[in-house]
Parts: structure tokens; C-alpha cells; sequence
């Protein structure tokens, strides 16, 4: 059987085993491996360098491609959350700039009031040592703090309304300092209002009920400062939470 190659393929790339395998005998199989027959599998050549490290190149290329695909996807999602997060930001910088503006507008005009309706109206008539319209309490010590406090509130006040009313803010940074600046002199005319009423409150109580005064001035002075403090702790402590924040970035990016 000299000329004869035993592990020819057909068209379909099939050696007589694999035909043998699937239609023939199991002797007729049996025969043609002791003839030195082989599957069409075990006749491939080993694949060639040059297309295996082609075929390498391209795989490669094609996952940085997809890796780079949902880069882009992930960067275009940041993007769009943090403009969502920078507008709801933003309207709430405009909140609580709306509402500063309320609260100043409030404090304006209740100090204003309070000091043209003290206890005791003003004095009508020539009087012997008061001119005409001076307060009748004019002369006491606690009017004379209630005065100085109430006055203070009302400017402090009107120094903000006069700042939201004319003055326009767009970058996100400057309204962000101009909402911290604005809430703190809130603070400030929110505590000078309570101080003008408590020495207010023993004019109004008299003498024989200076204790209703006494209660007053405690039971405010321990709201006002409980309630100062507990707002102080909070901001140092963000305070402190930004700086730890930042410190560990800059040894993240070393």
C-alpha cells in the first residue's frame, strides 16, 4: 500500500478515521490506528508565532478599548451626578440665603418697633429735667442696655438686607463665604436682640417682681448659650473633619 496516504482529508477536512468513527466499525477503526491512522485534530500544525502574538495584540487592543468605553461611560455618569449635586448645591446656598434675608428683614423691624414702644411711653409736656419726647425710662441703666443691644440688632440686620438686596453673587465659592458671613452675623443679631430684652424685662416687672426678671435672664442666657455653643462645636468640629480630609488627600497623592 507503498503511495497511498492513509490520513488524506476530504473536502470537509475529514482523515478516514473520522469517517471510520462515525460510520464505520469498530475493527475498521481499530485497523486504520494500527495502520498509523490519525484524527484531522491531531494532523493541525502547530499555529504559527508571528498570528499567535497578532491574535495576543488584537485581544489586547480590544479589552483597553472596552476598558477605555466604560471609562468614558463612568467619567460621562460622574459628571452628570456632580452637576446634579453642584444645582442642588447651589439651591440650597439660595435657600438659606432667602431665608437669612426673611430673618433679617424680622429682626429689623421688630427692634425698630421695640424702640419707639418702651414701657412708660415718652414724655408729652415741658417736664422739669426731661425733654420733649424722651422716654420716661431714659435715665434707668437697663434702658440704657436695652438701647445699646437693640441697636445693634437693627443695623447688624439691615447691614444684611442691604448686602442681599444689592449686591449679586454667581460663583458658587463666593456665595458659599457669603452664606458662612451672613449666618454668623445672624447669630450675632439674634443674641443682641435676647440681651435687649432681658434687661428690658425688670422695667416691666417693677421692683417687687425683679424674681420674674431673675428667671427670665437665667432660663434665656442658658437657651442662648447652650444653643450657640452646641452650633460652635458643630462648625469646629467640621472644621476638623475638612482639615483630617484634605491632610489624608495630600498623602493619598504622594
Amino acid at each position: 500500500m507503498e503511495g497511498i496516504n492513509i490520513n488524506a482529508t476530504n473536502k470537509a477536512g475529514e482523515t478516514p478515521l473520522d469517517v471510520a468513527e462515525k460510520f464505520g466499525s469498530p475493527e475498521l477503526v481499530s485497523t486504520l490506528r494500527d495502520a498509523g491512522a490519525a484524527n484531522s485534530t491531531d494532523q493541525r500544525k502547530p499555529p504559527n508565532a508571528s498570528k499567535q502574538l497578532k491574535q495576543t495584540v488584537s485581544d489586547i487592543k480590544h479589552d483597553v478599548q472596552s476598558q477605555l468605553q466604560q471609562t468614558r461611560q463612568t467619567d460621562m455618569r460622574v459628571q452628570k451626578i456632580a452637576k446634579k449635586l453642584k444645582k442642588l448645591h447651589i439651591s440650597g446656598l439660595n435657600n438659606a440665603i432667602t431665608s437669612a434675608t426673611v430673618v433679617a428683614v424680622l429682626i429689623a423691624t421688630v427692634a425698630f418697633a421695640a424702640i419707639f414702644t418702651v414701657p412708660g411711653q415718652y414724655v408729652e409736656g415741658k417736664t422739669h429735667g426731661f425733654s420733649l419726647g424722651q422716654a420716661n425710662i431714659a435715665n434707668n441703666a437697663a434702658f440704657l442696655i436695652f438701647f445699646v443691644f437693640d441697636s445693634l440688632a437693627l443695623f447688624i440686620s439691615l447691614a444684611v438686607v442691604v448686602v442681599q438686596t444689592f449686591v449679586v453673587v454667581i460663583e458658587q465659592k463666593a456665595k458659599k463665604q457669603l452664606v458662612f458671613v451672613i449666618n454668623k452675623l445672624m447669630w450675632m443679631a439674634c443674641l443682641f436682640v435676647s440681651i435687649a430684652f432681658i434687661p428690658l424685662t425688670y422695667v416691666v416687672v417693677g421692683s417687687h417682681s425683679k424674681w420674674l426678671a431673675i428667671y427670665a435672664t437665667v432660663i434665656g442666657s442658658l437657651i442662648m448659650l447652650s444653643t450657640i455653643g452646641s452650633m460652635c462645636y458643630c462648625v469646629i468640629l467640621h472644621r476638623k473633619e475638612e482639615t483630617k480630609l484634605r491632610a489624608e488627600s495630600r498623602d493619598a497623592a504622594i
